[in-house]
């Protein structure tokens, strides 16, 4: 059991910037990582995922250019460095690890997920 406590969501400006962080009760060079994230009415999707080196990362086209995940392995912790931030980008942001070594965006692709942590652009 892999347990994820996602934490730096709040509210920001368009234009902003936010830092998620999502500590793991695993090692995370164990696990490749993800962020999924849903709005209210909307299904849940997928905005990043990272290998369990770091040395592969995969965007959503709609985050690509503006977000960057990254992760510490001695920390077991991986970071969602947000930039640029629209309106459209607030929703929920779930943290999501799976012991599959492959980037999955599909929610189905992933094991175990956080509670989520809130975050709200305001225009």
């Amino acid at each position: 059991q892999v347990r994820l406590v996602e934490s730096g969501g709040g509210l920001v400006q368009a234009g902003g910037s936010l830092r998620l962080s999502c500590d793991a009760s695993e090692r995370t060079s164990s696990v490749t990582m993800g962020w999924f994230r849903q709005a209210p009415g909307k299904e849940r999707e997928f905005v990043a995922a990272i290998s369990r080196s770091g040395g592969r990362t995969y965007y959503a086209d709609s985050v690509k250019g503006r977000f960057t995940i990254s992760r510490d392995n001695a920390k077991n912790t991986v970071y969602l460095q947000m930039d640029s931030l629209k309106p459209e980008d607030t929703a929920l942001y779930y943290c999501t690890a799976r012991w599959h070594y492959g980037l999955g965006s599909e929610p189905s692709d992933y094991d175990y997920w956080g509670q989520g942590t809130q975050v709200t652009v305001s225009s």
